[in-house]
């Protein structure tokens, strides 16, 4: 059932893309660039939620997972550029009028994968959860601003 759920979460931006969302059409097209970094850090960190939501922790595997957030965490914010602010974005205009607090929650979330991932090393389930639900509530806290 959650690999349905996963796989039906996974193509609904294409569905969306199919039913008229507009082009991105930058010449650099950050949007799109942006977007593709945020789905390589989905799936990498959805796994690890997967494994501890099913209690089927298993330390190598969520090690992987953390190594591969931590290659990808940096992707998307070089393309928040002052020019990438149109359709299709889904980031507010927030994004760029309140750029200090974007930055703090950029920051935020930085700073917990980095204690996922150290968690993830020590192979403790014990210390890998509340390190994960730092980077859900990372997350969490930026898109309820951040976010349309």
């Amino acid at each position: 059932m959650r690999k349905k759920i996963l796989l039906l979460s996974l193509a609904l931006p294409l569905l969306l893309t199919a039913c008229g969302e507009p082009a991105d059409t930058h010449p650099d097209k950050p949007v799109t660039q942006r977007r593709a970094a945020f789905n390589t850090i989905l799936k990498a960190f959805e796994p690890m939620g997967m494994m501890l939501r099913d209690k089927r922790y298993d330390a190598d595997a969520f090690l992987q997972s953390a190594e591969k957030l931590e290659a990808a965490k940096e992707g998307p914010w070089r393309h928040f550029t002052a020019d990438s602010n149109y359709p299709p974005t889904k980031a507010t205009d927030k994004v760029w009028s309140e750029a200090a607090q974007f930055e703090t929650e950029r920051q935020g979330f930085l700073a917990a994968t980095g204690k996922l991932l150290e968690a993830a090393r020590s192979k403790d389930e014990a210390k890998v959860r509340p390190a994960y639900e730092a980077v859900h509530d990372a997350c969490r806290s930026c898109h309820k601003t951040f976010k349309k």
